[in-house]
């Protein structure tokens, strides 16, 4: 785990592993005319259940840092370090390891040194295999580069950036599925199209990371990328309404891409309707970026060359909403309308 840890370690992290607070040299913010400190923080909500449930814990941790530090990269900020939080029943030493080499993992991949965390034991308060684990990290942005919806102008594209799966939300709505389908998460798992051969692997596929890639497409394209939506908990038409400007709405084409056959099978089995599920499912969109219409295809093809399925899902328009349902003022955010129309593609 030590190892794992230290591998995330530039020149800038001091003190190495173990201290009671993680060292970070910030000279290197003085070369910034005006530096930004971005932080977030967030955890991976019930899919922990699932690898408790199946005693699999060397993806969860890659997820926490999808959930933690690609919500960074939205406002265009470098990611620079992270600290995690593990609350357990009991501490299982090799879970723990596994756990903490998947964070290590993900900040490797993201360019984020793993700085400290911290692992505390609650019994009586959690049962012997429980656990819940949690993060926070903190960037850095240029101001004069930060993106937001005040750089969003009318005819900007929006782009669909493939996502790997559910990712980290709406977990307790599979969850429920599952059991009331009489589903064991050890039982085969062959229609569902992801890596795991059994229900339990396959709904623990981890969170496809965005923050190098999108870093790569800023620094090629600069001022033409103008703002980026994490598509996370609350779904898609609400996670793009919080970054486009007052004034402005998109309809988010549905016919543009096929949902995954793991949400597929996961709402048959509910009973649900695809579009039943839209604000708690990603259905296939892990991210959305905003672009100027001339540098929307060059985008789309930068990303799909850092392997990422990358499509155009609607264009940006001002002035009077149609008529009909959108969302708007997601999560606090008094920002564009969006709304999503059309059928879903039956394609692969």
């Amino acid at each position: 785990m030590k190892s794992a840890v230290r591998r995330t370690h530039g020149p800038e992290v001091l003190g190495g592993v173990g201290g009671f607070a993680g060292l970070f040299d910030a000279s290197a913010l003085k070369a910034y005319d005006r530096p930004l400190l971005a932080t977030s923080t967030d955890g991976v909500g019930t899919k922990v259940a699932i690898a408790q449930a199946i005693d699999k814990h060397d993806t969860i941790g890659l997820d926490l840092v999808g959930m933690v530090v690609d919500d960074i990269v939205v406002v265009g900020a470098r990611p620079l370090f992270m600290t995690d939080y593990i609350a357990c029943g009991k501490v299982f030493p090799e879970r723990i390891a596994d756990i903490v080499r998947g964070i290590a993992a993900g900040c490797a991949e993201t360019g984020t040194a793993l700085v400290g965390g911290e692992t505390a034991e609650h019994p009586g308060l959690l049962g012997i295999n429980d656990y819940d684990l949690a993060g926070a990290a903190t960037g850095i942005v240029e101001a004069g580069h930060l993106l937001g919806a005040d750089r969003v102008e009318d005819g900007d594209v929006v782009l669909a950036l493939a996502s790997s799966g559910l990712h980290s939300n709406g977990y307790s709505l599979v969850r429920h599925i599952v059991a009331g389908a009489g589903i064991q998460y050890g039982d085969r798992a062959a229609d569902l199209g992801t890596h795991g051969t059994t229900w339990g692997e396959a709904l623990l596929e981890p969170t496809r990371l965005y923050t190098s890639p999108l870093l790569r497409l800023i620094s090629q394209h600069g001022d033409r990328v103008h703002s980026l939506s994490h598509v996370t908990g609350g779904g898609i038409a609400a996670n793009l309404a919080r970054v486009l400007p007052q004034g402005s709405w998109v309809e988010v084409d549905r016919s543009t891409w096929s949902p995954p056959p793991v949400f597929r099978v996961l709402a048959d089995l509910g009973g649900l309707d695809l579009q039943a599920t839209e604000g708690t499912w990603n259905l296939g969109i892990g991210f959305l970026a905003v672009v100027s219409a001339d540098k929307a295809g060059a985008a789309a093809s930068a990303l799909a060359q850092d392997g990422i399925a990358t499509w155009q899902v609607g264009t940006v328009r001002t002035g009077t909403t149609p008529d009909g349902e959108f969302e708007q003022g997601a999560k606090g955010v008094d920002g564009g309308a969006v709304r999503l129309v059309g059928t879903y593609s039956d394609g692969v």
